[in-house]
């Protein structure tokens, strides 16, 4: 039998084919295992991250609108291990997790906290709860310069309209009553003691300005993280300003004399809003602080109306040349009628400033008719046996707006840092968290991920979130 003989060239081919088609097909699904593992990976990182920013602190939320990540757990122990740890707990176990970047609610002078509550307020309230008030930022400011020429008048080279008319009168015990009782009250027991309304009380309130995040030593974050455009524009600081004045306290009551609408709750500060203005321990300090400030606004506007009124510099001269009579001087005439005007200036200003902590208006310019102060009150104004109460004018000025304009004048950093000091006081005063720290709150958070994905291949990606 013969044997037939073939070549085996195709037979060879085919299977240099099915060898690279293996190793073709073997390589795609290594790939793809290794572009499977990567993916998961991201997956579960992602996951961990979002899990873990979905647990903000939902009193901070809830009272003040505002996102973070309470880093200590409800502990008071702040440590960045902690939030490692959460990430493993939410489904990374096989990942190295390393915090490149991290940003507090304070950081950069509460940069996150200024953002996130102008994000609210234009969505909660829109640019129309500023539209009126963009126009008013120019005359805040000319009042800020008539307050600083009036205290300079008051106290030109140091002395003051009381020493004026004490070295005028010298050592005479003549002069029982005179125009000046008011100042003389306010010079000996402050100004708190003749302008608050008979039914308001001072509030003895103060805190440990050394505990405030504004003052302390903070924790600090690192990383470069994106910033809102436009944090300094006016219509920026004015949104800012208005939710200082919806969510915190200030000394005003209600036109019936009752507390605020600024609720019941049980604050460490009565007059959060001048503490955010001024940063004193206590509410009579950053009271009197703010009060100060009106006081020079009122009497500058009020000495400017004295100024165009003949017949009440006429009155003024004839209580000035009886005053001078008495004094056994009558040429002293002339240097006591300016300072009565002064006095009667200040006299005005101070029941302008009752009538404003009752919760009503006061006219912004006087005149005839809405000018509460006669004269003859002078002599009483400040003893507590006058009843001066003041009136209310419909297109007045409210305390609120004068809060408004300080607010706006005031640096905004200042404002902001303050304002997260009422927000951690009263976050622990009134829900109990004493654990709650404002600089362990985090917005931000960036970090390097490593994990082997196959065999001894090494993976490592970034993953970021943030509350924008």
């Amino acid at each position: 039998m013969k044997i037939q003989e073939k070549k085996g060239e195709i037979t060879a081919f085919l299977s240099i084919v099915f060898v690279l088609l293996v190793s073709f097909i073997s390589g795609i699904l290594q790939i793809s295992s290794i572009h499977v593992s990567k993916n998961m990976s991201r997956l579960e990182t992602d996951r961990a991250i979002f899990s873990i920013f979905g647990e903000y602190q939902r009193n901070l939320l809830e009272d003040y609108h505002v996102f973070a990540l309470e880093g200590s757990y409800g502990s008071g122990e702040y440590k960045e291990d902690n939030i490692l740890r959460r990430m493993h707990y939410y489904g990374s176990p096989g990942t190295e997790h390393e915090i490149t970047g991290i940003q507090y609610l304070t950081d950069n002078n509460g940069q996150s906290f200024r953002e996130q509550v102008l994000a609210y307020m234009e969505q909660r309230y829109g640019i129309g709860i500023i539209q009126n008030l963009t126009g008013l930022t120019g005359e805040w400011s000319r009042q800020e310069i008539e307050t600083e020429e009036m205290e300079k008048e008051l106290k030109e080279e140091g002395s003051s309209v009381l020493d004026e008319f004490n070295e005028i009168r010298g050592d005479s015990e003549e002069l029982e009553e005179d125009p000046f009782t008011c100042l003389e009250e306010i010079e000996k027991s402050g100004l708190l003691s003749v302008v608050l309304p008979g039914e308001m009380s001072l509030s003895g309130r103060a805190v440990s300005l050394e505990k405030q995040v504004s003052y302390r030593s903070r924790t600090t974050g690192r990383g470069s993280f994106p910033m809102r455009q436009n944090m300094d524009g006016i219509e920026e600081k004015l949104m800012f300003d208005e939710y200082v004045l919806k969510y915190f306290k200030n000394a005003a009551m209600d036109s019936s004399g009752a507390a605020k609408e600024d609720d019941n709750r049980n604050t460490s500060l009565e007059y959060e809003v001048e503490y955010i203005l001024e940063g004193k321990s206590s509410d009579k300090e950053n009271l009197e602080a703010v009060l100060l400030k009106i006081f020079l606004i009122r009497m500058a506007l009020n000495y400017a109306y004295l100024m165009t009124d003949t017949q009440k510099q006429g009155e003024a001269k004839a209580l000035a040349l009886t005053i001078s009579v008495i004094l056994l001087n009558p040429e002293l005439s002339e240097a006591v009628s300016p300072l009565i005007l002064l006095a009667w200036a200040a006299g005005e200003s101070v029941v302008d400033i009752r009538t404003l902590l009752a919760g009503r208006k006061a006219p912004l310019v006087k005149s005839k008719e809405n000018w509460q102060v006669s004269l003859f009150s002078l002599f009483t104004l400040g003893t507590g046996t006058e009843d001066l109460s003041g009136g209310d004018t419909e297109d007045g000025i409210s305390y609120e707006d004068y809060l408004r304009g300080f607010l706006f004048l005031k640096n905004k950093d200042n404002v902001t840092m303050r304002t997260i000091d009422r927000v951690e006081e009263n976050l622990s005063a009134v829900r109990g968290m004493d654990f709650f720290r404002a600089d362990q709150c985090i917005t931000r958070l960036e970090l390097k991920n490593t994990v082997e994905i196959y065999g001894n291949i090494t993976y490592e990606f970034p993953a970021y979130f943030g509350y924008e």
